[in-house]
């Protein structure tokens, strides 16, 4: 037995906490991760308040910051207006901006996130205030005016440098589906049309969230103990996907989408009010609205790509069904007919069927320390990027357990901060999703304004004998938000107004889809994945059938999403004089290939159409760009630091200050098709053969 062996047999003897802190020898940033947050106590250390902020050292700060933005708003109206037309305009207006959303970012995120209800209210306080003073600056005639006297000035507009110039032309759209541009009268109604939308799309969220209830004789006693009860009622929150009780998954479907009245006149007024709101300020439709300066650019684009992927997927679909429907015929002979309820099961059955995915055999060697120290040498290799594990100082994050990473470049030195809220708590939402805290931009003094972002997930606590283990969902997730983070760094835009994610919504996810194809790459995930107690390395071929599992059933998956993005589109189109429900049914025959349900409308739990309004098809068309992007740049060399610096160069350091084709066609050196596309997508869903031989040979 050699030396190393009889260590490792000792160890083992010791308890499983041990062979943590012998076999894995983890960087900075990987024990950053790998270990719980020790707790210091040092009562002479000052409070600086959430994200470094002084004031916020209490909720009662919330107040105190927004006073003092809504003073200083006031101080650079006043200057914008009584400025010459010129960049200064510009810069006086991103200042403006950046004034109120650093305060309007934080509190946004604060209201969702922190523990201690005090602070969360404040922060709710703050966003209405804010909210309120946005609007009044978006109807404000002189303050339009300033910026009008710029834009019509040609020779100074050709002066501007062409990111300035876009900014100047982006204000300017706000104020235009604000209804500046109309008469008194139509104006005061575009602002009542933006309030009542407020509260329309704020119903309609928290509808689409409630769980629906029903009599407990109403159900098999049987099937009760799957769903959450008190002494009268059964409440269903979801759909139970995952579980192997064709009944229960029935009935979890068909409950939790029974139509609920109210919720469903909500969503009819706000899709009402959303038309009117475009009609007024001169788009012939919501969407038309929506999908100005998008790489889609019109709704008519939209449907033409979702019709085309559609129909090349078509075949596929079928045969995805049909797999899906013996497979239920197999398990389940008396009641073998393919349901809506059915597809993520069966789906998910055939997948670990044909490949043997089930994530506990992946979860020992993505410890979450590991994989931050991969994202951390793929950034390196790519960026010549560091992420530098800190210590908050009192009170500058919101629970004991979130990390704070500082991104530092080999030569620019800091580039910003990124909290990373990783764990799950009480009270904490169950979403995997980035915040902008504040954006970066070009300072007065000749300085930069460095950006910082928080990164929120809900993964699992360490326990006493191991770190916090990732399912191969979690680190794809892990991913694709650092994708977001990443893109928030690495911007260097001269205003905040478009920096980082704060581009073309079916640009922002490109960077993010992208990380997700690192993420399965075996050799970017040979970098960091090893058993958390031996040390062992991931077999590649357990790699490989994870990457080819996600082609199972994956023509059907992408149809049900092209679907959803269908009936998105139609919703905010031209008026049909007929229910949403109506329109779902003809939608999902038409987009879809499994029936509509009577007596359920999943309309109403489809939460995106507030945040992504007409603009669903944004996941379609961004996996699209990333799919191109990493077959025609990064498939050959996933770490390649030529190609990462012209990633960052055309795509990734422009935020919003170019139109998002023009850095896909800087990036592909080719102006892309609606066809290439749908290619692109088409071509992801096919098997790798080669992989298959490499699988067999090992």
């Amino acid at each position: 037995m050699s030396s190393c062996k009889r260590l490792l047999s000792v160890l083992r003897h010791r308890g499983a906490s041990s062979v943590i802190r012998k076999v894995a020898t983890w960087s900075p940033v990987g024990a950053a991760f790998n270990a719980k947050q020790q707790r210091r106590l040092d009562l002479f250390e000052k409070n600086v308040g959430l994200f470094g902020v002084p004031e916020l050292s209490s909720p009662d700060g919330f107040a105190v910051v927004q006073d003092r933005a809504l003073r200083e708003t006031e101080q650079l109206v006043e200057q914008a207006c009584r400025s010459p037309p010129g960049a200064i305009t510009v810069k006086t207006f991103d200042q403006l901006s950046d004034t109120l959303c650093k305060v309007a970012d934080l509190a946004d995120f604060v209201k969702v996130a922190h523990p201690d209800p005090a602070y969360r209210e404040a922060a709710e306080k703050t966003c209405i205030n804010i909210g309120t003073m946005v609007e009044k600056l978006n109807t404000n005639v002189e303050l339009c005016g300033s910026l009008k006297n710029l834009l019509d000035n040609k020779d100074i507009m050709n002066s501007l440098d062409p990111e300035t110039r876009r900014v100047a032309e982006l204000f300017m759209f706000d104020f235009e589906i604000s209804g500046i541009h109309l008469n008194e009268k139509k104006r005061k109604e575009a602002v009542n049309l933006n309030v009542k939308l407020l509260d329309l799309n704020n119903d309609f969220l928290v509808g689409s969230h409630m769980p629906n209830n029903i009599e407990r004789n109403a159900l098999p006693s049987h099937i009760q103990h799957h769903f959450f009860k008190d002494s009268q009622y059964i409440h269903v929150s979801g759909f139970h996907a995952d579980t192997s009780d064709d009944l229960v998954r029935e009935v979890a479907y068909k409950i939790f989408l029974y139509p609920n009245t109210q919720l469903m006149n909500t969503l009819e007024e706000l899709l009402v009010c959303r038309h009117e709101l475009a009609k007024l300020v001169g788009y012939d439709s919501y969407a038309h609205r929506a999908l100005k300066g998008t790489m889609a650019k019109s709704p008519e684009t939209v449907m033409n790509f979702l019709q085309l992927l559609t129909d090349k997927l078509s075949d596929r679909s079928a045969q995805d069904f049909s797999m899906m429907k013996d497979m239920k015929t197999k398990l389940n002979p008396r009641n073998a007919d393919l349901m809506p309820w059915d597809h993520p099961y069966f789906s998910g059955v055939l997948r670990a069927e044909r490949f043997n995915i089930e994530p506990s055999l992946y979860s020992p060697f993505f410890s979450l320390g590991a994989c931050m120290e991969g994202l951390n040498s793929l950034f390196t290799e790519l960026f010549g990027v560091s992420l530098m594990a800190e210590h908050p100082s009192a009170g500058e994050v919101w629970n004991d357990d979130v990390r704070k990473l500082a991104v530092v470049h080999e030569t620019e030195g800091l580039l910003g901060y990124i909290y990373c809220d990783f764990f799950q708590r009480p009270e904490k939402p169950h979403q995997d999703c980035h915040f902008t805290i504040r954006g970066g931009r070009e300072l007065s003094n000749g300085q930069y304004q460095l950006p910082v972002v928080v990164l929120m997930l809900s993964l699992p606590q360490p326990s006493k004998s191991a770190p916090t283990l990732l399912t191969p969902g979690m680190l794809e997730n892990l991913f694709h938000e650092m994708g977001h983070a990443m893109h928030s760094m690495l911007g260097r835009t001269r205003y905040q107004h478009i920096t980082g994610t704060r581009c073309s919504t079916d640009f922002a996810e490109v960077p993010s889809i992208l990380m997700e194809y690192f993420a399965t790459d075996y050799r970017v995930v040979n970098q960091f994945a090893r058993h958390y107690q031996t040390g062992q390395p991931l077999p590649k071929n357990m790699v490989n059938r994870l990457c080819e599992s996600k082609k199972v059933c994956g023509a059907a998956d992408t149809q049900l999403q092209v679907f959803y993005a269908a009936l998105d589109q139609v919703y905010h189109g031209a008026p049909q004089n007929r229910s949403t429900t109506d329109i779902l049914k003809e939608l999902q025959q038409k987009f879809y290939g499994l029936p509509y349900i009577p007596n359920t409308a999943w309309q109403l739990r489809f939460s995106h159409l507030i945040g992504y309004g007409a603009k669903y098809y944004s996941y379609l068309m961004s996996r699209a760009v990333a799919s191109m992007v990493w077959k025609q740049c990064f498939i050959g060399d996933p770490l390649n630091r030529e190609m990462g610096e012209r990633y960052r160069r055309e795509m990734l350091a422009h935020g919003g200050g170019k139109e998002p084709r023009h850095m896909v066609e800087g990036m592909l050196q080719k102006s892309p098709s609606i066809e290439d596309f749908v290619d692109a997508l088409v071509s992801d869903l096919n098997p790798d053969f080669e992989t298959f031989i490499m699988d067999s040979e090992s």
